[in-house]
C-alpha cells in the first residue's frame, strides 16, 4: 500500500482549503452582529430573523423548492427510463443517436443549454415562468438520474427478474415487484443528486425564467450586484446546509445499499 507523500498531502490540503475556506468564512460571517460584512462586531442570530421576515427572499426560495421537486421527480421518472432502455434494450437503430442525446448536457456548457432552451421557449410561444424551469432543469439533470441509475442496472442480477417470469409475473409486475424495489437505492440517490443541481442553478433557470418567477439563486445574484449584506450570507448559509444534507444522505443510502447487496450475495453463496 503506498504511502501518502508530503507533495501530495500538501496538495490536498492546499486544494480542500481553497474549496472550503470561502465557506467557512460565509458562514461564520453570517452569525456577525454588524451589518458591515467584512467586520467582525459579535455574535449574533438577528440576520436568520431578519430573513424570516424578508417576503421576497421567502417567495424566491418557494418558488425554488417547487422548481426543484417537480424538476427532479420528473428528471428520475425519465432518467430511469431511459437508463434501462440503454442497458436492457440491447441494439437497436439509432441507440448512439439516443445515448448521445442523454448524455449531451453533461459535457454541455450551460450557457449553450439555457440559450438553446430559451429560443425554443420563445419559438413555440411558450410564456416563461416556472413550468418552463421545470422543464429546463429536468432536461440537464435527466442525465444524472441516468448515470446513477445504468450503472446499478449493470450490476443487476437479472436471474432475479428471470425467476419472477418463471414464477408467473408479467415483465411490468417483475419489474415493479423485482427490479424496482432493488435498484430504488439509485433511484433515491438520482432523485437526491437532481433536486440538489436544481437548487444550486442560477445559469439555465437565469435564461429560462419570467418575472412571475424568481428562483433563490437568481434573487442572491442580484441582491449581490448591490452590495453583499448579512442576509445574504445568512441565506447562502442555509442553503450550503440543505445541499450538504442532501448529498450527504444521498452517499449514505447508496453505501447503504452497497452493503446491503454484498449481504444478500454472500448469503447467497454460503446457500449455496
Amino acid at each position: 500500500m503506498n504511502r501518502l507523500s508530503w507533495f501530495n498531502a500538501v496538495s490536498l490540503t492546499l486544494g480542500f482549503a481553497f474549496l472550503y475556506i470561502p465557506m467557512i468564512i460565509l458562514i461564520i460571517f453570517s452569525f456577525n452582529e454588524s451589518k458591515l460584512v467584512t467586520v467582525w462586531a459579535g455574535f449574533s442570530t438577528k440576520w436568520y430573523g431578519e430573513l424570516i421576515h424578508n417576503e421576497a427572499f421567502l417567495d424566491a426560495a418557494w418558488v425554488t423548492v417547487r422548481v426543484a421537486v417537480f424538476s427532479s421527480t420528473l428528471a428520475t421518472i425519465l432518467g430511469t427510463m431511459a437508463a434501462y432502455v440503454l442497458v436492457r434494450g440491447g441494439r437497436f437503430f439509432g441507440r448512439t443517436l439516443f445515448s448521445g442525446m442523454i448524455y449531451a448536457p453533461l459535457v454541455m456548457p450551460e450557457v449553450i443549454t439555457g440559450l438553446s432552451l430559451l429560443l425554443l421557449f420563445i419559438g413555440i410561444g411558450l410564456d416563461r415562468g416556472i413550468f418552463t424551469i421545470v422543464l429546463a432543469h429536468t432536461t440537464f439533470s435527466m442525465c444524472y438520474v441516468s448515470v446513477v441509475v445504468s450503472s446499478r442496472l449493470i450490476t443487476f442480477d437479472r436471474s432475479l427478474e428471470e425467476a419472477a417470469l418463471d414464477l408467473g409475473c408479467s415483465p411490468a409486475q417483475a419489474f415493479r415487484l423485482v427490479t424496482l424495489p432493488i435498484i430504488a437505492p439509485a433511484v433515491i440517490s438520482g432523485w437526491l443528486l437532481a433536486f440538489t443541481l436544481s437548487l444550486d442553478d442560477l445559469v439555465i433557470a437565469s435564461f429560462t425564467s419570467g418575472p412571475s418567477a424568481t428562483t433563490l439563486p437568481i434573487k442572491i445574484f442580484s441582491a449581490v450586484r448591490l452590495g453583499v449584506s448579512p442576509e445574504i450570507n445568512a441565506l447562502s448559509t442555509l442553503m450550503i446546509a440543505v445541499v450538504t444534507i442532501g448529498v450527504i444522505t444521498a452517499s449514505l443510502v447508496t453505501k447503504r445499499a452497497a452493503v446491503r447487496q454484498k449481504q444478500e450475495e454472500q448469503a447467497a453463496a454460503r446457500a449455496t
